[in-house]
């Protein structure tokens, strides 16, 4: 059972008891639904919850937005939120600035508790834990309760998955504002309990954070074996396969090799018009990898990078979850790419995710080092090294999460 799902039964009346007073703010988005398919909203309002403010994350409430776009202002009754929340004010938290990314002092007026309920995808890139972070410590910086309504990590967590270190002091961005391994094997839940303990807040429901933790997750499988439907909480996010990939094949964002959008199937398809399918795909593997079958394709985006030109690249599919190393497949996939059209290939220079000082590439994988090893003309396996693997101390956190939740038990 989710967080969600938990809190919709007998178990945590007190919890829905202090969540009845009128003076509640919801983080959430339409992914958030219980095992019945409800929004989180709608569940709110049939336990008698009702929010003042409905704060949402990139990609807004209904999930169209595309990536990098701001989220417009959304009317409530428009989008059939639950009656209870149509009064609630919706705020955007991915807004054209680094402000906008943090409730104002003035959206938070009023509220004694703050509700989190995000569907995640495991991979540090992926804002939603970063607004949620941000969003707790703006709550409790003006003694409001956060409660977060956890789920599972749908690529799993496994803490043998571990992978990419995490970022140097200087390259914390929006796609990771917080040291964190690239797959990061955590929940939402867990990796806010941990930023928490870490800077001295209490918690439990008495402290500045409580989780209602999910049971009966299997952390070692992935959301295939879950019995209920993955929901896409982004437009390029629309399977489990998806999100398996997307630990890696985010970084090509710091490229301008297309890393499918406009497509079927994001992130599994990467290629450009300047390249050869055929010999990408059999230096790839040659390369070994484990986990993946890779194979020969061509595609025509609809948008983003070379909308409406022929690109010719690979597809992978992931056959061995646990096997799969996807920031180190990337890496090679990409090294492997610029070697074949050295004056083709580029890294991004435009602004990325609010910062316009640093490459969006050294902001993905965590410093420079993999960037000037493959400017270098470094192997596949050499650029990969500037990222993998991570420090066990990491393993150690992944395995004491559960125990952390424990202190954060709602």
């Amino acid at each position: 059972m989710w967080g969600i799902d938990r809190l919709a039964t007998g178990r945590l009346s007190n919890t829905r008891q202090r969540l009845c007073d009128g003076h509640v703010a919801v983080l959430t988005h339409d992914a958030a639904v219980d095992r019945s398919g409800r929004q989180t909203l709608k569940v709110l309002q049939q336990l008698g919850i009702s929010p003042k403010v409905v704060f949402t994350p990139e990609h807004g409430l209904s999930g169209a937005e595309q990536a990098e776009q701001q989220t417009p202002a959304q009317d409530a009754a428009s989008l059939g939120v639950a009656a209870a929340a149509q009064e609630a004010r919706i705020v955007s938290l991915y807004g054209d600035s680094k402000q906008s990314l943090t409730p104002s002092a003035e959206s938070l007026e009023g509220v004694n508790h703050l509700v989190i309920d995000l569907a995640d995808v495991g991979s540090r890139y992926y804002t939603f834990v970063w607004t949620a972070l941000l969003a707790a410590r703006a709550a409790a910086a003006r003694g409001i309760h956060t409660l977060v309504l956890d789920r599972p990590n749908p690529i799993s967590g496994d803490p043998e998955t571990l992978e990419g270190k995490p970022q140097d002091d200087d390259f914390t961005s929006f796609v990771g504002l917080e040291p964190l391994p690239i797959r990061h094997a955590m929940t939402i839940g867990e990796i806010l309990a941990h930023f928490f303990e870490r800077d001295g807040h209490a918690l439990g429901p008495q402290g500045a954070l409580s989780v209602v933790a999910t049971r009966g997750w299997e952390r070692l499988r992935t959301a295939d074996a879950w019995a209920r439907p993955f929901i896409p909480p982004s437009p390029n996010m629309p399977t489990v396969q998806t999100a398996l990939v997307y630990p890696g094949g985010c970084i090509l964002e710091g490229t301008n090799l297309s890393e499918g959008r406009g497509t079927t199937t994001p992130f599994q398809i990467v290629g450009a018009p300047f390249l050869d399918r055929n010999t990408l795909c059999a230096s790839l593997i040659d390369a070994a990898l484990p986990g993946v079958m890779i194979r020969p394709v061509s595609f025509r985006p609809t948008f983003d990078k070379f909308a409406g030109q022929l690109c010719h690249g690979v597809m992978l599919h992931v056959t061995n979850p646990t096997m799969f190393r996807p920031v180190a497949t990337y890496l090679a996939l990409i090294a492997l790419a610029r070697s074949q059209a050295p004056t083709q290939f580029e890294f991004r220079t435009t602004p990325y995710e609010f910062e316009n000082d640093r490459f969006a590439f050294d902001l993905l994988t965590g410093n420079s080092a993999a960037r000037e090893a493959l400017q270098a003309g470094a192997s596949p396996h050499d650029v990969a090294s500037c990222v993998t693997p991570v420090d066990p101390s990491w393993k150690d956190l992944v395995l004491a999460a559960e125990d952390r939740l424990e202190k954060a038990h709602a």
